[in-house]
């Protein structure tokens, strides 16, 4: 209803659902719409990469959205800003700009090497807050965005082998960019592609013990992997402080 770029196929990876409301809605979706299809991913774990891998494998468009099951449009030209950015051969990977359901910046892009491995600029600030330079209200390269909401050339996503399935949930979208980043692609966030995104409102914070030990993991397996690339941000700038606040010095 509020999407404006019509020439799109959706493809739902269903994994684990458990309510007769969610399988009902998948019923109602795909006798409602042609370009609808809902794959069954099976009672497998959670596994967020291995899980966008099975649906990539299925798409037939040149292009692919990795899109979480908690977002939701903002404007209705977000995917036709992504798509125009992504379309240039020097672009690998867009991003959009996320919100929190209290309109604050829940994603602006990504910088690297904070406090050892990454972190997103402007984080709750308010919507239309300019940001340093403009960088949260206009289109900027980073070294990486969010898988929440990311697009990208399938041609790419299948040469870099797609999203790293032993990262199961943490920190495999921004190794996805950093890939891309080793082939000369740029990164670039779209700030006028506009979404809401319900951060975790699916699957919970990682507060249990084998959440936390698994994303201690995953956290080595990412450091150990962009060692060099994560000492320097090539789009931050080295006088300011290397922390969580971001554009201090």
């Amino acid at each position: 209803h509020k999407n404006s770029y019509k020439n799109i196929e959706i493809i739902i990876v269903e994994n684990n659902s458990s309510s007769d409301e969610i399988f009902e809605y998948y019923r109602t979706l795909t006798q409602m719409h042609d370009n609808v299809r809902v794959l069954d991913y099976g009672k497998h774990e959670f596994n967020y990469s291995a899980i966008n891998n099975y649906g990539v494998a299925h798409c037939n468009g040149e292009y692919v959205l990795l899109l979480n099951n908690d977002t939701e449009i903002i404007n209705p030209d977000s995917i036709a800003e992504m798509l125009g950015l992504c379309m240039r051969d020097d672009v690998g990977a867009t991003g959009a700009k996320l919100l929190y359901s209290d309109n604050t910046v829940q994603h602006a892009g990504v910088l690297i090497g904070i406090e050892g491995t990454a972190a997103h600029p402007f984080l709750r600030k308010q919507k239309d807050d300019c940001g340093f330079m403009m960088r949260a209200v206009l289109n900027y390269n980073y070294s990486a965005v969010t898988g929440a909401c990311l697009m990208t050339k399938k041609s790419l996503f299948n040469e870099v082998g797609g999203l790293d399935e032993n990262l199961k949930v943490a920190f495999n979208d921004i190794d996805y960019c950093l890939k891309l980043r080793k082939r000369n692609k740029l990164v670039v966030y779209n700030a006028f592609s506009l979404w809401y995104h319900y951060e975790s409102v699916s699957r919970g914070y990682e507060d249990s013990i084998e959440k936390i030990r698994r994303f201690n993991n995953e956290t080595a397996k990412f450091q150990k992997t962009w060692k060099q690339e994560l000492s320097r941000d090539p789009y931050y700038n080295d006088n300011f402080k290397d922390d969580r606040y971001l554009f201090r010095v």
